[in-house]
């Protein structure tokens, strides 16, 4: 009997010994755990407080490393800046790393030297307008056509003569006009002031070129007519497509005569801003901000 107690007592001394080697063991890993996790959330916050640019909703983490890139390059920029040119392709070459358009048949739908049309591409409800309001054979999507004969009937009121020299173009229309200012001027310079086949604005059918009635367009930004639109387009929903002073933006010339219809609340809103098109689009309109 004596034994049997010895045994069990013995027994029950091992059990206790393993049991506390497990807990000891386990006490350790939870330890080693907490640790891990608290010294990744500790760089986390110090990647986060870093990280200048995730302040911003626009911000693309995938873009990090351009834009700080970009930020180098450029350090006069401020954030804002910096993150929107990088958004927009801007630290690359034009006609670099293109994507196709989205948001087709929309009036937010944006094309420029980065974001292409297909050769395919016509927009949905093309309107002829009237001779009244521009040369034969101008068309519109609809409802930029009636805001612009609107806006022309309204300004004719005002004692403005304004008239339509140029809205929708075709893929095969542009193409052949842009090789003809390459034969002209060569590819460098016709890059300035016209864009290559399905990457002009006139192809999405919401864009036209104002001119004074009986006038050449090249001298609109000297007319009343061209103040007039200043202050009057967004009412119609026209916003001045390539602005003075951002050509560094847009990527073209000023054009005192090119307009892009986006609708008046959209129009209101990116003149209050004081943005390009591009710039608006890519902080506010772009579906994959984070």
């Amino acid at each position: 009997m004596k034994k049997i107690i010895i045994i069990l007592s013995s027994i029950i001394v091992i059990i206790f010994i393993i049991l506390m080697i497990f807990l000891f063991n386990t006490n350790s890993k939870d330890k080693d755990i907490e640790e891990v996790k608290e010294n990744e959330t500790k760089e986390e916050i110090t990647k986060d407080d870093d990280n200048e640019f995730s302040k911003l909703s626009y911000y693309k983490d995938e873009n990090l490393d351009r834009y700080k890139a970009y930020q180098t390059s450029n350090p006069d920029l401020n954030i804002e800046d910096i993150v929107t040119r990088v958004n927009l392709n801007l630290d690359k070459d034009t006609y670099t790393d293109t994507i196709p358009a989205v948001n087709l048949n929309t009036n937010y739908l944006l094309v420029n030297k980065f974001n292409y049309l297909d050769s395919n591409y016509i927009p949905d409800n093309l309107e002829l307008l009237d001779n009244s309001y521009a040369k034969s054979g101008i068309y519109l999507v609809k409802e930029a056509k009636d805001s612009i004969e609107k806006l022309i009937s309204d300004a004719k009121n005002d004692g403005m003569n304004i008239r339509i020299a140029s809205a929708y173009r075709s893929y095969t229309y542009q193409e052949n006009l842009y090789n003809n200012y390459v034969k002209n001027d060569g590819v460098e310079m016709a890059d300035t002031y016209s864009a290559r086949a399905g990457y002009s604005e006139h192809q999405t059918g919401l864009a036209v070129d104002v001119t004074r009635t009986y006038d050449n367009f090249n001298n609109f930004e000297n007319t009343d007519e061209y103040n007039w639109m200043l202050e009057n387009a967004v009412n119609y929903g026209f916003i001045l497509r390539y602005p003075k002073d951002k050509e560094d933006i847009t990527t073209y010339s000023f054009e005192a005569w090119h307009y892009r219809y986006v609708g008046v609340e959209l129009a209101k809103k990116i003149k209050a801003s004081n943005l390009t098109f591009d710039e608006y689009y890519v902080r506010y309109l772009d579906g994959t901000n984070n």
